[in-house]
C-alpha cells in the first residue's frame, strides 16, 4: 500500500498545510484549549510546548495492538507534554513532568527514517495533538529522504476537527482514545468538561477521512480508525454509552480495544474513584456492554513475552 501522504505531496498540498499550521502557532488554537499563546515566539500554554516539538523516546514497540505491531513492531515516537493532562496519566513523567528533549524538524524526520530502516510497519505518533505543525514539517523532509510507511495518529481524542482536517490525506491510521462519556468525570480528571463532545466530533471526522480499520492478509493495519477505551474504576468511563455512540454514529465495524490496564498513577488520588483499580469483572462487563451495544470488532488481548 502507498501511504496517503505520497499523493498529498505530489499534489502540492502538504506545503500548503505546513504554512497554514505554522500560522496557527502564532496564536495557538490547535487543540480545544485554544490558549492563544504565540508559540513561535517561545510562549507556551497548557501543553508547555513552544515552536519545537519535544521527544521523550522512540523505538519499535511490540506492546501495541496486533494490527499495528505485526511481526516487526510499531515505530512509536513519544512526544513530551500533552494538551489533555489527565491526572491519572500512565506516562505522567512525560505528559506532566516534561521528560524529553526538543527536536528540530530535521531530527524528527531522522527519527522517522531510522524507525523505517529498523523494519517497523508504521510510524506511530504518540500524543501528537499539540505538535501537528512540527510533524507536517518533519514529514516533508522525511518523505524526500525516502519515508514510505503508514502514519499512525495516536491521540487522547481531544482534537479539534479543524486541526484534523490538516491531516486529511496525510494520516493513514487514526488511533484515538475515547476516555469519558460524562462531562463531570472529564472535568475532574483533566479539567476538560467538553471532552465527551469534542472526542465524539473528532472520531467522526477521523472515520470520515479513513473509514473502518483495514487489515491486510498478513494481519497488519494499513488504513482506518482504531479506537481505544480504558476501563476505569466505578464505571467512570461510561463504557456502555460510549460504545452505543461508536456503533450508532461512527460504525458498528469500528475496531475497538477495551483496555484493562488502568492503575492509579500521577495524581489519581485527587479524584474520588480514580484512586482504585478496576476489577476483572469491571472489564468483563465492559466487553459485554460493547457487544450488546453493537460493536462487532473487539481487539483480542495478547500475551507479550520479553527476553532478558
Amino acid at each position: 500500500m502507498i501511504p496517503a501522504y505520497i499523493e498529498t505531496i505530489e499534489k502540492g498540498l502538504l506545503r500548503e498545510r505546513i504554512v497554514k499550521a505554522r500560522k496557527i502557532l502564532k496564536s495557538c488554537s490547535l487543540c480545544p484549549r485554544r490558549c492563544g499563546v504565540d508559540r513561535l515566539s517561545g510562549e507556551t500554554g497548557i501543553c508547555k510546548t513552544a515552536a519545537k516539538a519535544c521527544i521523550s523516546s522512540f523505538n519499535p514497540h511490540f506492546g501495541e495492538e496486533a494490527p499495528l505491531v505485526g511481526t516487526r513492531g510499531s515505530g512509536t515516537i513519544f512526544f513530551t507534554h500533552c494538551n489533555l493532562m489527565c491526572v491519572f496519566c500512565q506516562n505522567y513523567d512525560i505528559s506532566h513532568q516534561g521528560y524529553g528533549q526538543e527536536a528540530e524538524s530535521e531530527q524528527l524526520a531522522a527519527v522517522m527514517l531510522e524507525l523505517q530502516r529498523s523494519g517497523c510497519h508504521n510510524i506511530n505518533f504518540v500524543t501528537p495533538t499539540h505538535v501537528v505543525p512540527q510533524i507536517l514539517e518533519a514529514l516533508e523532509i522525511a518523505v524526500e529522504a525516502g519515508l514510505r510507511v503508514p502514519l499512525v495518529y495516536n491521540s487522547g481524542g481531544y482534537d479539534r476537527v479543524s486541526t484534523l482536517r490538516l491531516l486529511d490525506g496525510v494520516v493513514d491510521i487514526y488511533m484515538p482514545d475515547f476516555k469519558f462519556w460524562d462531562e463531570k468525570v472529564a472535568a475532574d480528571a483533566c479539567d476538560a468538561p467538553d471532552y465527551p463532545q469534542v472526542a465524539r466530533r473528532a472520531i467522526i471526522e477521523m472515520h470520515r477521512q479513513v473509514g473502518d480499520l483495514v487489515i491486510d492478509e498478513s494481519g497488519v493495519a494499513s488504513r482506518g480508525v482504531l479506537i481505544r477505551h480504558l476501563v476505569l474504576p466505578a464505571k467512570l468511563a461510561g463504557t456502555r454509552e460510549g460504545m452505543r455512540f461508536i456503533a450508532g454514529s461512527v460504525s458498528p465495524d469500528s475496531y475497538v480495544n477495551i483496555m484493562a490496564q488502568y492503575r492509579p498513577c500521577g495524581r489519581a488520588d485527587e479524584v474520588e474513584g480514580l484512586d482504585d483499580y478496576p476489577t476483572t469483572s469491571d472489564h468483563t462487563e465492559a466487553v459485554r456492554a460493547a457487544k450488546e451495544e453493537g460493536i462487532r470488532r473487539l481487539d483480542r488481548p495478547r500475551r507479550t513475552f520479553m527476553l532478558w
